[in-house]
């Protein structure tokens, strides 16, 4: 470990190259918002960044369980149909297959659906392609193994939609398919007996947004209400919705928002021996009321997402399905294990690719996207080193390897930026492509090794028409700003109201200018962490940057921006900042003009910071109002978090900012 107190040993390296996009305050309707709701008036600028403007809005983002939602019978066209199908199987005991995907998503779906078949009595078993051999969704080798085993009903979750070959494979063998899928539509959909997906349905729809493991838990869970099984099932299920929607990146609005609130609740005591287990081997607290999404995206999501990645799928299935404790903690244990092996390859290559990039000198500003392509990479890594590539480059990045010795053929994945389509980009290139696919932020491909320059120069053509040189720096979307005198545990348990938060409804993220750094230093692989101070402001706060350590040592005086987490350490917790963003102060501090006062026969302290442009009146009780030059409404109260706005062109509050303005006149700075 590295540790210096403002004592440099090296020059500082160069700052993270971000763009800042600071959304405008509104004063006066984030204070409205705030009161309605009980909130801190800068968590109702929050609300209002989230496009919720009225008090009826906010009570049904708050407290999602308010809303009236829609029967799912009503909104997808297939479901009743689906629920016949499956229905007359379990009757009749004919074998049923699931056929799942090996990523997150599409592992709990398959144990969601498995788990809620057995409860019914269905005679069923699944099948998950090899990332390796066989590729993305169902295959004709599939459909074939069915029809040898006797399989009369194939259920796809999260794949199928774009399987013509393999459906109509099955079909022709007289296996009836129900596909559930939540990916984006081809221009002819499959011959399959009924179609569940959420792409189907109206955009307005409460399920619009659902996942594949979304689509599932409203077959399983309407299927058990037809069967009247659903007593001593539902909760189970909801748990591995909440892990599937939340490792997948789905939006976490709509219906997802009001189940995942309620998973999120049941998760630290979970009844699932395979969470338990994956719990116990995360180092996931079990004292919390509520897991965060975070404990999922970057603990629980990860050792399942690995097995997928590089192991065997079969590993999560029986994790998530066994009531063995046994079982549960051994395959928890190789979770953990091949979790460690992931992150260890991710490293490796993110490392090398840094490498390979720095020696040859890109011109990413020209190309305006990366093309990187190297032997011997693992397939199932290189999308997560894409992502930190982005991260690090903020250009859209398409990483790739070899598939064969004699470097034939290349399969890759894709990382998009916000202006960057990644779905349309493959469509651009198209014609030198092989199989591809994907959305707006990711995707994977492959095509013969002879278009690989064609496929950069197409990209590059591509990314020319929608990339201007201001998009390719890392995007950092900010809140509102904070002083350090706002954040404190009161503020962090408000902001709790927010969660779930994530894809579609992000953290909280504040600013704070012309932060003084008073520590710093490396810990770990390659963090800062850092004591900081901002000027005339009493105490310090304690910050950590993820993978920052490169930039060390930071500048003495920065901006910064901010999430807020709690850190819990021998026993204390406390409430510190996760940086985001930072880049050079923008502003070195102003001179504060200081003054003491009489007005009606009572003694007052007042200030003007210039900086901030902020005259704060404090009366010898230490009420406070304060107004910002050329603002109407201004804020009193004891703490600026608890303040109430008042017009401070009422008459009695005119007269005290006259007299305190005349005392600061006189003051020398």
């Amino acid at each position: 470990m590295q540790d210096r107190l403002n004592q440099p040993s090296k020059p500082p390296q160069q700052l993270p190259n971000q763009r800042w996009q600071i959304a405008p305050s509104q004063t006066i309707q984030a204070a409205q918002l705030a009161q309605a709701t009980g909130l801190s008036p800068i968590l109702g600028q929050v609300l209002l960044n989230r496009g919720i403007e009225t008090p009826e809005q906010a009570q049904v983002y708050l407290y999602p369980e308010s809303q009236v939602m829609p029967a799912p019978l009503d909104e997808f066209p297939d479901l009743a149909i689906s629920i016949e199908i499956l229905k007359e199987a379990i009757a009749n005991g004919d074998k049923i297959t699931i056929c799942g995907d090996y990523d997150a998503d599409g592992m709990t779906s398959t144990a969601l659906l498995l788990r809620a078949l057995r409860h019914f009595g269905a005679d069923v078993d699944y099948a998950i392609p090899s990332r390796m051999k066989d590729g993305y969704g169902i295959n004709q080798r599939i459909v074939e193994e069915c029809a040898e085993e006797g399989v009369s009903l194939i259920l796809t979750v999260d794949n199928g939609i774009s399987a013509h070959a393999a459906i109509a494979r099955a079909v022709e063998l007289g296996i009836t398919v129900i596909i559930t899928d939540h990916h984006d539509l081809p221009p002819e959909l499959p011959e399959a007996d009924a179609i569940l997906n959420p792409k189907l349905i109206d955009d307005s729809s409460p399920y619009r947004g659902v996942a594949g493991v979304g689509v599932a838990y409203i077959l399983a869970v309407t299927l058990a209400q037809e069967l009247g099984k659903i007593q001593g099932l539902t909760s189970q299920l909801l748990e591995l919705f909440t892990l599937g929607t939340i490792a997948d990146l789905a939006p976490l609005t709509d219906i997802n928002r009001r189940w995942l609130k309620r998973g999120l609740r049941l998760l630290p005591q979970s009844e699932l021996a395979g969470v338990q287990a994956l719990i116990q081997m995360s180092g996931v607290s079990e004292d919390q009321k509520a897991m965060k999404p975070e404990d999922i995206g970057f603990k629980l999501g990860p050792r399942i997402n690995a097995i997928g990645r590089i192991s065997d799928p079969q590993i999560v299935i029986e994790l998530l399905t066994t009531t063995d404790q046994g079982v549960a903690l051994e395959r928890a244990m190789q979770c953990e294990q091949i979790n460690q092996k992931r992150q260890q390859l991710c490293e490796e290559i993110e490392q090398e690719a840094i490498a390979f990039i720095e020696q040859s000198h890109l011109d990413l500003q020209q190309q305006r996207v990366l093309v990187i392509v190297q032997p011997n990479w693992h397939h199932g890594v290189i999308g997560i080193v894409a992502s930190r590539l982005v991260e690090r480059y903020g250009v859209p990045v398409f990483i790739g390897t070899y598939e064969d010795e004699d470097h034939n053929h290349i399969r890759g994945s894709a990382r998009g930026i916000p202006e960057f389509n990644i779905f349309e980009a493959l469509q651009f290139c198209q014609d030198l492509l092989g199989k591809f696919g994907g959305h707006k932020a990711a995707g994977g491909f492959s095509f013969a090794t002879k278009n690989l320059e064609s496929f950069r120069d197409s990209l590059s053509i591509f990314a020319h028409q929608c990339l201007n040189p201001e998009h390719l720096k890392p995007l950092i979307s900010i809140d509102a700003q904070a002083d350090f005198s706002q954040i404190n545990s009161h503020l962090y348990q408000q902001i709790d109201a927010l969660h779930p938060c994530g894809i579609g409804n992000p953290d909280p993220v504040f600013w704070t200018p012309n932060v003084k750094v008073v520590e710093q230093k490396i810990v770990g692989k390659g963090h800062l962490k850092l004591t900081l101070i901002q000027e005339n402001q009493p105490h310090k706060i304690t910050a950590v940057a993820w993978r920052w350590g490169e930039y060390f040592p930071l500048p003495q005086r920065v901006d910064i921006a901010y999430k807020l987490r709690e850190n819990t350490w021998n026993g204390n917790t406390a409430v510190e900042l996760e940086l985001v963003g930072i880049r050079l102060a923008t502003f070195t501090p102003s001179p504060v003009k200081k003054a003491e006062f009489e007005h009606n026969k009572r003694r007052y302290n007042c200030s003007l910071d210039q900086a901030l442009n902020e005259l704060r009146i404090r009366n010898s009780e230490g009420k406070v109002l304060a107004i910002q030059k050329g603002q109407r409404i201004g804020l009193l109260g004891f703490k600026r978090e608890d303040a109430r706005e008042v017009d401070v062109t009422q008459p009695h509050y005119y007269q005290l900012i006259k007299a305190a303005t005349s005392a600061l006149a006189v003051v020398e700075t």
